[in-house]
């Protein structure tokens, strides 16, 4: 792997898109809520069944907030000679051709070898035109 600097200057960061962030702040604040109502309907009603749906808000309120911290980190680094994405870094020139299918975009390299930048990276499209207007 190239060593970034040799990749230049850092022009941009593009982490994840706050829509996505937003997302899964939500699910964890309503699990969160259900998983207190519902200990709270157990030690008023006694019954079991809400014990098992509060473990389970509990454990989607786990879940969501690991995936919202490692969906953080998840960004794309954009330097004047190349990019950085999930430690790897590509140089302009080792990219052949660029795919956008499905809110994502695939990097294709000269050998054949693909890099997929997730479709929830925030401004995908201006990304994508940055990266042609370097390869052209």
């Amino acid at each position: 792997m190239p060593d970034h600097k040799n990749l230049g200057k850092l022009v941009a960061i593009h982490g994840t898109s706050p829509v996505f962030l937003q997302r899964a702040a939500i699910v964890a604040a309503v699990s969160f809520l259900f998983f207190f109502a519902m200990l709270i309907a157990f030690y008023l009603r006694q019954h079991f069944g809400y014990f098992l749906l509060s473990t389970a808000f509990l454990i989607v309120f786990v879940f969501t907030l690991i995936g919202w911290w490692l969906q953080k980190r998840n960004a794309v680094e954009i330097f004047a000679n190349g990019l950085r994405y999930n430690k790897r870094e590509l140089r302009w020139q080792e990219i052949k051709a660029i795919e956008s299918p499905d809110r994502e975009l695939v990097l294709i390299q000269p050998d054949g070898e693909k890099l997929a930048i997730s479709g929830t990276i925030y401004a995908l499209d201006e990304i994508e035109h940055y990266i042609r207007r370097q390869m052209s």
